[in-house]
């Protein structure tokens, strides 16, 4: 029987939560809402599944709950903060408002990276908040302490999915993409190891050099991996974006992997362009328009649904879900009703 629940009170759930664990209550509504917006965009793994998960952090004090991101460097369209290991999604939302405000002033273009967030969830559900306004937002993430991914070629986990992310608008809805420059997920292995399931396809390899569909081959000692983005036969592609996000996100922020972090985090690429300074805001959406019309009008393989663009799901879904109650993955609810018990927060009424 699926059950679903009101997205406003699924927020107000998660806040009274990051509130009993005192994390101040601006601060909890941003992460809540950041959660609740990776439901409603269906990715089941990076939303209130994670709730569990930072409530431990901030029972442990890996996620501080207090302070203000450290100013690195502020060069006006070049900012480097260091984090804190303040919540992520509250961060992350911080530095686009900053580069917002800074686009409509001098910066056509903005740049900002942390190092030392804490996680930041998922990517997709920042990427609406930058097209609303009209702008393209790339936005990337790894977390240097700790290694999932092999390099192509090798069996050795040695960094972490690496997603990238980005949205720009069109004549119609937004283009927003959010990929792992890895076969699969850390949460997705999880999961299905938790459930003593299996992936749908080998996108593992175990720590003999075999490919494999089963998670428990990352929980052997010594662990096998996850595979780059393309697996055996083309992860070479995968590994060199993976790389790419190393550079920006860790490199770039000064501190990464060399360094031997052991607290949960993340290092973080968050650029706003504004496109109304390069060929102009109504031109880029006639072509980005274009474009993703010829991409919908394109012949569909035999027995398939069509071409689907980045985003064009998580929108749907987005839709459905604000007018009929957001469907959880049936995992998420029994981690939480723990902390809600202990914490003494009513779970949310299904709809």
């Amino acid at each position: 029987m699926t059950i679903r629940y009101d997205a406003g009170g699924l927020r107000a759930f998660a806040k009274s939560l990051l509130e009993k664990m005192d994390l101040p209550s601006e601060r909890a509504a941003v992460v809540a809402d950041i959660l609740v917006e990776g439901d409603l965009m269906g990715h089941t793994t990076h939303g209130l599944q994670l709730l569990a998960s930072y409530l431990k952090e901030l029972d442990q004090g890996g996620m501080a709950v207090s302070g203000e991101a450290k100013v690195l460097q502020d060069r006006g369209a070049a900012v480097s903060w260091d984090g804190e290991y303040l919540p992520g999604p509250w961060l992350v939302t911080r530095a686009m408002e900053l580069a917002f405000e800074r686009i409509a002033g001098a910066h056509p273009v903005v740049t900002v990276v942390i190092r030392r967030s804490h996680h930041i969830a998922c990517l997709q559900a920042y990427l609406k908040r930058a097209t609303d306004l009209g702008h393209v937002i790339l936005l990337m993430s790894s977390d240097p302490s700790c290694g999932s991914v092999t390099p192509h070629g090798g069996c050795t986990p040695l960094y972490t999915p690496n997603p990238i992310a980005a949205g720009f608008p069109t004549d119609g809805e937004p283009i927003l993409i959010d990929i792992s420059t890895s076969t699969t997920t850390n949460g997705m292995t999880q999961r299905l190891y938790d459930a003593g399931q299996r992936l749908s396809n080998d996108w593992l390899i175990d720590n003999q050099g075999r490919s494999s569909s089963d998670p428990a081959v990352l929980f052997t000692d010594p662990p096998g991996a996850i595979l780059p983005l393309g697996g055996l036969e083309s992860g070479h592609k995968g590994f060199a974006l993976g790389l790419l996000v190393e550079a920006l996100t860790a490199s770039l922020g000064g501190f990464g992997r060399a360094d031997g972090p052991k607290r949960w985090g993340a290092s973080v690429f968050l650029q706003i362009i504004d496109p109304a300074a390069f060929g102009g805001l109504a031109n880029f959406k006639r072509e980005s328009g274009w474009l993703a019309a010829a991409c919908r009008n394109a012949a569909g393989l035999p027995g398939g649904s069509g071409v689907r663009l980045p985003g064009q799901r998580g929108l749907a879904l987005r839709r459905e879900y604000l007018a009929n109650g957001v469907e959880l993955a049936a995992t998420i609810m029994p981690l939480l009703e723990p902390w809600a018990g202990k914490l003494g927060v009513a779970l949310p009424s299904a709809v």
